[in-house]
């Protein structure tokens, strides 16, 4: 998407748009006028059904044309890729890409019939491959935010798809349609032509000005949080180191009598990190079962956007996430049992019994 000439549209969030007002035949034209002038790409997501499947979970339908399927480059698990080449008619087979959650009940080969909500009419879809697992997309204008595909049917639109369609799937292409190898000047007559027609005013930006507008508005807020995060671990780090030299200095005539009877700092360290271990232990646990619950609470909701496979229903970034947990709690324990040995070994009475 990040290349010169590529134009993303949305809504201009300042218009006032009336939908009721817009007719078919007028976004007719505009497919048109698109079709006669302009390479693009076509994606809609979100239009829901209900079909049979082993988690009883909601099915999002999703629909692209060739040039978007091009810029995807899905990865397959089974069978392979689109065609868009049908004839649509009706009563011919559609090929489509389902996900890891269907592949069970719709195994490569198998056909599903469905009423689709962006024709209006009952169809027949033939599995022509699977998904990977975890195969997702991200926002064009909020780079954190992702979808899956785990529990989706990847549609194929063409020409003759796209003149059955309804106005609901007509206008949701408009609004992130992708305008490919263009220039900003055949872009501001596309506008002009789209708000004219339709009455949508409609912004075009290069994915470079969406990354932009993301560091501005959202990296931003990483950023303070990513500060805070570090102010917090120093705190909680002096505040550790603190409270460890109070505990040593009400613990002095204890320790002093067992270094006297044969406590040796070895094993006072090795005691100081079997403690520390049990309680990051525990803290490594507690952020884990957060975790799994967050990513299970989708399949308890059926979620169909965010629902992920994985050990526990983690996935990769989730153990990168913990990985962190665990580095940070080393580094912490090592500062805290390191500080307190050094404040025993200041003690005159256990450097002599050292000695």
């Amino acid at each position: 998407m990040n290349q010169d000439g590529n134009y993303i549209a949305n809504l201009d969030p300042n218009s006032t748009i009336d939908f009721g007002a817009i007719e078919l035949d007028k976004t007719t034209e505009v497919y048109n006028y698109l079709s006669s002038n302009f390479d693009y790409a076509f994606y809609v997501d979100g239009f829901m059904v209900s079909i049979p499947n082993r988690d009883d979970m909601e099915i999002s339908l999703c629909y692209m044309n060739k040039a978007h399927y091009d810029l995807t480059q899905f990865n397959l698990s089974q069978g392979t890729g689109l065609t868009f080449d049908y004839r649509f008619d009706g009563n011919s087979e559609i090929p489509v890409l389902i996900g890891k959650g269907l592949s069970k009940t719709y195994p490569v080969g198998s056909t599903i019939d469905l009423e689709d909500p962006a024709l209006g009419q009952e169809i027949t879809l033939r599995v022509q491959g699977v998904l990977e697992q975890n195969a997702y997309h991200s926002n064009y204008y909020t780079l954190n935010s992702k979808s899956y595909y785990n529990y989706s049917i990847i549609l194929p639109v063409n020409e003759e798809f796209l003149n059955h369609a309804n106005l609901d799937l007509r206008v949701n292409g408009l609004m992130d349609i992708v305008i490919l190898q263009t220039t900003n000047e055949k872009i501001s007559d596309l506008r002009a032509v789209i708000q004219n027609t339709l009455g949508l005013k409609l912004n075009f930006f290069g994915q470079q000005d969406n990354n932009e507008y993301f560091n501005e508005y959202y990296f931003h807020s990483l950023k303070i949080v990513a500060v805070t995060s570090v102010i917090l671990l120093l705190l909680i780090t002096c505040l550790s180191v603190w409270n460890a030299m109070v505990s040593i200095r009400l613990m002095l005539k204890d320790l002093t009598i067992n270094l006297l009877v044969g406590l040796s700092y070895s094993k006072l360290r090795k005691m100081f990190y079997s403690y520390f271990g049990i309680l990051f232990l525990i803290n490594l646990v507690i952020v884990f079962s957060i975790t799994a619950l967050n990513r299970y609470g989708c399949w308890l909701r059926k979620d169909t956007t965010f629902v992920t496979y994985g050990l526990f229903g983690l996935i990769g970034i989730d153990w990168l996430s913990l990985l962190a947990v665990v580095v940070t709690d080393i580094i912490i324990g090592v500062i805290v049992v390191e500080c307190m040995l050094w404040r025993i070994k200041k003690v005159p009475i256990s450097l002599g019994v050292l000695q």
